[in-house]
């Protein structure tokens, strides 16, 4: 998932979905909503100009926003969640009974997001707002994690004008820094700290971000190496340089030393039961992520089951290789361990995973009019996550292009140590965050024809669950005929789905340890111990987001189905797919109403 896709989607909460194609076809929609849904998405951006940047919106109008960045005080935290109530109201106030077909749908989306972002917003007075996150600074939140990418990726430089917002808003780096210590202090009072080990891995990469000269900083580096493409006159590297000596690094500093001191008195317990009304709040959270009211309990055991059933898959696979000796996760870390699936970890080695990874990108690219009616415009690079996070980070994830198509879709992957990205899991993962995964849909709802708040929408059940249905596409479209190890690769990343489901609600429902996670993690899948902790430590600061992948592809495979009976022999998969896709993302529980 896009690393700054939280705050995108905290704000467009009212995202939209269509109904039916054929009601949305028919309909002329109701100008008073569509005017209500404008007046949102304006207000969502006015309060926003990260996500007013990662739109590609920032010119014209909104071109003093390139030299601003949100507010992350408790006073623009209130505003968010004032603004939150405002639209619930709002659209509450409009009688439902006067839609109908896509404008009642879109109608119950937007209810839906407003409903349950604005209760989590009165129930919990901890964390960036909301529910899903509890903690303002981790390994995986924080503008010191956020901003340096953010800045490098999504703000362009063309023009003087861009360089001079880029300074400005290294200088607002540093003011937000600070305003992140307030809320942090804020938490701390209420008990809400995170655990010692995700404090531990905050503060290395907090240090990493710090040990370079200023000059040499990636915040420098970044302005520099663009300022000198685009030949644009002035003397911006040093310029950017005395403001991270004088005031980012001074702020960066805070924040160790704040962190540093959270860490001596922090508990080791892994879980948010722990903080004030913990179970509400983790039950919040997977409404939040994956839009379920279901139990932990009931989510453990649908995980338990999966996994049960992809290790007699993954078995059978591996004895037609000849695999047979020990588990299945056994043999899966042995194949971790073989050095024939490794690539040297140097640069040189690292520049031909890449390479492989883009002959992958083509050759499905080739099969998509065989699967697929509505194709993206946008194209989509392959990078590496920079040095400065990758300790932290995610093994892959995906940006967003923007909208005017001068920035494409970005996938990154970590390769920290390609020892934890062996050949055979490089295919699915690919498939993941590229096509026909995130890189598609996402395309492909940012270029429909919706209104803005409908293109932008985000729902991590959905875009996700699309996602790792696609993994399992593209066995179907094969890519896997020839690959018999590529296929264990993609049962093992399914597999990996399904322990998420036993391993989020284990950490946050059953009392679980990051110990017991990384125990069960490295014995039932064969990972390297580094991958897992990474892993399980994300799903710390998270809780509830690992279990919208499997859920959602579960969702999508029970839509195919039932489609499938509907039609029987004129079931069409290019219009199955068009009608899960162009709509856009919506609450599980609304894909009902997405028919061919």
């Amino acid at each position: 998932m896009s690393m700054h896709r939280r705050k995108m989607m905290t704000l467009t909460a009212a995202a939209l979905a269509t109904g039916p194609l054929r009601a949305l076809a028919r309909s002329t929609g109701s100008q008073a909503l569509g005017a209500l849904f404008d007046r949102f998405m304006k207000e969502n951006l006015d309060i926003s100009p990260m996500t007013t940047t990662g739109l590609g919106l920032d010119t014209g109008a909104r071109a003093h926003q390139k030299s601003e960045l949100d507010d992350g005080s408790e006073a623009g935290i209130a505003r968010q969640k004032a603004l939150m109530a405002s639209q619930l109201a709002r659209l509450a106030a409009l009688d439902r009974s006067q839609f109908s077909g896509a404008d009642a749908v879109s109608y119950d989306v937007i209810m839906y997001g407003l409903r349950t972002g604005n209760a989590a917003n009165r129930a919990f007075q901890y964390g960036p707002g909301g529910a899903g996150s509890p903690y303002v600074l981790s390994q995986l939140t924080g503008s010191y994690q956020q901003v340096p990418s953010f800045l490098d990726d999504e703000h362009s430089i063309e023009t003087r004008a861009d360089a001079e917002a880029y300074l400005a808003r290294l200088q607002a780096f540093a003011r937000l820094m600070d305003q992140e210590i307030e809320v942090v202090r804020h938490d701390e009072a209420l008990g809400v700290v995170p655990p010692d080990f995700v404090l531990g891995k905050t503060l290395e990469q907090m240090r990493a971000l710090r040990a370079p000269p200023p000059d040499q900083a990636s915040l420098t580096r970044s302005i520099a190496r663009r300022v000198q493409a685009r030949g644009i006159p002035g003397d911006y590297a040093a310029r950017a340089a005395r403001i991270v000596a004088s005031e980012v690094y001074p702020a960066l500093e805070r924040q160790i030393a704040l962190v540093g001191g959270l860490r001596r008195g922090a508990v080791h317990t892994a879980g948010v039961a722990r903080l004030p009304r913990g179970a509400e709040y983790y039950a919040a959270s997977l409404v939040s992520w994956a839009t379920t009211d279901q139990e932990p309990a009931q989510i453990h055991r649908i995980g338990l089951d999966l996994v049960r059933e992809h290790i007699s898959r993954i078995d059978t696979l591996m004895q037609a290789q000849g695999m047979t000796a020990g588990t299945v996760g056994a043999r899966l870390h042995a194949m971790y361990e073989d050095p024939k699936f490794l690539y040297p970890n140097t640069d040189q080695g690292k520049d031909a995973l890449l390479a492989d990874l883009n002959r992958r990108v083509r050759s499905v690219r080739a099969k998509l009019p065989h699967w697929f009616g509505a194709l993206p415009k946008a194209d989509v690079v392959i990078r590496r996550v920079p040095k400065e996070i990758e300790a932290g980070a995610p093994g892959g994830y995906y940006n967003e292009p923007s909208l005017d198509g001068k920035r494409p879709g970005i996938y990154w992957i970590n390769l920290r140590d390609t020892a934890e990205v062996p050949s055979w899991t490089l295919p699915t993962l690919t498939y993941h965050e590229s096509i026909p995964g995130h890189h598609l849909q996402l395309s492909i709802q940012r270029e429909a024809k919706l209104p803005l708040i409908r293109r932008v929408s985000f729902y991590s059940a959905y875009i996700e669950g699309w996602a790792l249905y696609a993994e399992q596409l593209a066995v179907e479209m094969g890519e896997y005929d020839h690959d018999p190890l590529g296929h264990i690769g993609q049962l093992h990343d399914s597999m990996f789905r399904a322990m998420r489901l036993v391993m989020d609600t284990g950490i946050h429902a059953m009392g679980w340890s990051r110990e017991q996670a990384i125990r069960y993690y490295t014995d039932t899948l064969g990972d390297p111990e580094t991958v897992a902790t990474t892993e399980v430590e994300r799903y710390c600061v998270w809780p509830g987001q690992a279990c919208s992948y499997m859920l959602g592809k579960l969702k999508f495979l029970a839509e195919r189905d039932r489609a499938r009976q509907a039609h029987g022999a004129h079931f069409d998969i290019r219009a199955f797919h068009d009608a899960m896709l162009l709509p856009g993302a919506v609450p599980l529980e609304l894909l009902d109403h997405m028919q061919v």
